[in-house]
């Protein structure tokens, strides 16, 4: 069974290991178009984020925690010369601790959140990048802990521009319930994620990004915000790129995480 030992052993075995024995044989330019792409949510580019998170002081007596591997696969699909179809899954491993008392532990799947994105192939006059679509969210949970148990749907879209080694925008999404069991709340969220991106001419970027949930019904922000530092290179014939850093709750719900956070991201890359 996956527990916190072994998402934290497996993620600081790649950030630490990786790193030291890899090979430097991606070509520079080659790298940072690489990162620029990473930097591009709907970028014709396929790959395969492990991204794990860490946040505590949760409950009412701050001593609840929780670990989320959010397994993230990235899939453009070509329709044609002037369109693509971006798919973007987020399918979250989770184990948590105490989030309210008498809750014990817990380990497990949660609900997925498969976004589609239709997007044109090239940016637009002004250098704009775009995509729109729907966004689905499916009661996967396997612990009634770990679950909405709602079915939910809503539209998805995302714009940004990249000028020299900055890449900035934004992505929202907004998900209402519509099927589900009665006996649990209704899901009506929007999200938002605007972010700042600086690549530099080692492929290393640097992002400062906010991913915020307003929940309609009960009128309360989960606001995190995220600084993180990651780096394209090689191992083998595998491209990845790995990196981390910290996340600090400006806002969150009564009984929600509070202070820091930390994030480890470690994502393959498929270049065509």
């Amino acid at each position: 069974m996956l527990n916190k030992v072994s998402f934290y052993t497996v993620f600081i075995a790649l950030a630490l290991c990786l790193p030291a024995q890899a090979e430097q044989t991606v070509n520079k330019d080659n790298a940072v178009e690489l990162a620029k792409k990473l930097a591009n949510p709907v970028a014709a580019l396929i790959s395969l984020p492990f991204q794990l998170n860490y946040d505590s002081d949760i409950g009412p007596k701050d001593d609840g925690d929780h670990w989320i591997l959010n397994i993230q696969p990235v899939i453009p699909i070509t329709l044609n010369e002037k369109w693509n179809l971006i798919s973007r899954t987020i399918l979250p491993v989770i184990s948590q601790d105490d989030i309210f008392p008498g809750s014990g532990s817990q380990t497990g799947i949660g609900d997925i959140v498969q976004s589609l994105f239709l997007s044109p192939s090239s940016a637009t006059d002004n250098g704009w990048i775009w995509g729109a679509g729907p966004v689905f969210l499916f009661p996967s949970g396997s612990d009634d802990l770990l679950t909405a148990d709602k079915w939910g749907a809503g539209p998805t879209a995302v714009m940004l521009k990249q000028t020299g080694p900055w890449t900035y925008g934004g992505l929202a999404n907004h998900v209402w319930s519509f099927a589900g069991k009665d006996d649990r709340a209704d899901v009506n969220a929007t999200f938002l994620q605007p972010f700042l991106t600086y690549t530099t001419k080692n492929a290393i970027s640097t992002t400062l990004l906010t991913e915020s949930t307003y929940n309609w019904d009960s009128k309360e922000w989960s606001v995190p915000l995220n600084l993180i530092v990651t780096k394209v290179t090689k191992l083998g014939g595998q491209i990845f790129s790995f990196g981390g850093g910290v996340r600090y709750w400006a806002q969150s719900p009564d009984n929600g995480p509070e202070g820091w956070g930390a994030r480890l991201v470690f994502t393959l890359l498929f270049p065509k």
